[in-house]
């Protein structure tokens, strides 16, 4: 049987970076993001008793050994966890860049999790899918909801999973994607986050955590942009102040990184308020509303002139097509 799913990705406001649990993804730290309509994956799922291999089709190009590697190892898993054995093809489309910080891996596994699930015909909560997708990728386990978005870190792979906070904000918020750069990232976020925890400035942004998430959840409940923006911003900067930090020292930025931050801090000083917040990767993302976001997209196209614009704003959850 063959289904198909769509999967946004999402931004984390406060971010997760560490897994308690390598193999079950499961987090050291809550997380809170939002829900993005500008990126997304469409994955294919067909499994049939006569197919005589597994195959794994990405942009309309078949992956070799090595590419398809953690795609089959996620669905050999899921297979072994539903008593299933039968040979399958994957095939995604990714409308959104790979692995370069605007959380491909998020979308891909969302999508995937809901077509293998669909083709098997499994009565899955949505609660259940979440769970399932952190198995391929933790950040995944929130884009099976749209707005804002929580993942409970939990304590096993029973109690881990996402949570909607609004699915429908009635909130003046726009989101700026700056793509600095496309090209897939030199550390992994696996990686990343290991060498994190090695920073003296990890444990107290971990105490944190639990405060972080509160105070984020009151100020959408609050319609408080102001709050929204101060805190992502914030989480982002301990978040890479602990890469800085750690005991082998690493970045994802790039010097234009760097300028769309200190362009944001010039904006406000004029008065126009925005924020940003960078996952793992060199991409910045400008949290703004509606009445600034023109004149901030000509100050960026004035100040960077390479960097693409995409303008998104809230995402629904995960659909079947």
């Amino acid at each position: 049987m063959k289904k198909t799913a769509r999967a946004h990705t999402n931004i984390a406001l406060i971010k997760y970076w560490g897994k308690a649990n390598q193999a079950l993804k499961t987090p050291l730290m809550s997380s809170l993001s939002m829900t993005l309509d500008a990126f997304y994956t469409d994955t294919t799922f067909e499994h049939d008793s006569s197919l005589t291999e597994d195959t794994f089709i990405l942009n309309d190009q078949e992956q070799g050994p090595e590419e398809s590697k953690r795609v089959f190892n996620y669905i050999h898993l899921l297979q072994e966890k539903f008593g299933f054995n039968d040979h399958f093809i994957v095939k995604s489309t990714n409308h959104v860049p790979t692995s370069a910080g605007l959380a491909s891996s998020a979308s891909a596994f969302a999508a995937l999790a809901t077509s293998f699930a669909a083709s098997y015909d499994l009565d899955l909560s949505r609660k259940d899918l979440s769970r399932l997708a952190r198995l391929g990728s933790g950040s995944a386990t929130r884009s099976i909801y749209g707005g804002f978005v929580e993942w409970q870190k939990g304590i096993d792979d029973a109690s881990s999973y996402a949570i909607p906070i609004d699915e429908n904000p009635d909130l003046d918020l726009s989101l700026l994607a700056l793509e600095v750069d496309t090209k897939q990232k030199k550390i992994s976020s696996t990686k990343g986050m290991k060498l994190a925890q090695t920073s003296s400035f990890y444990q107290p942004w971990l105490a944190r955590n639990k405060q972080e998430i509160a105070e984020l959840k009151k100020a959408i409940k609050e319609k408080d942009f102001t709050k929204i923006g101060k805190l992502s911003e914030l989480s982002a900067n301990e978040m890479h102040a602990c890469n800085l930090t750690a005991n082998e020292p690493f970045t994802y930025f790039e010097p234009e990184t760097i300028k769309a931050i200190k362009l944001v801090e010039d904006l406000r000083k004029q008065g126009i308020e925005c924020y940003y917040t960078i996952d793992a990767g060199p991409n910045v993302k400008i949290l703004c509303t509606l009445r600034n976001r023109k004149e901030i997209i000509s100050a960026v196209q004035k100040s960077l002139t390479n960097v693409k614009i995409v303008v998104a704003s809230f995402g629904p959850g995960v659909t079947l097509l």
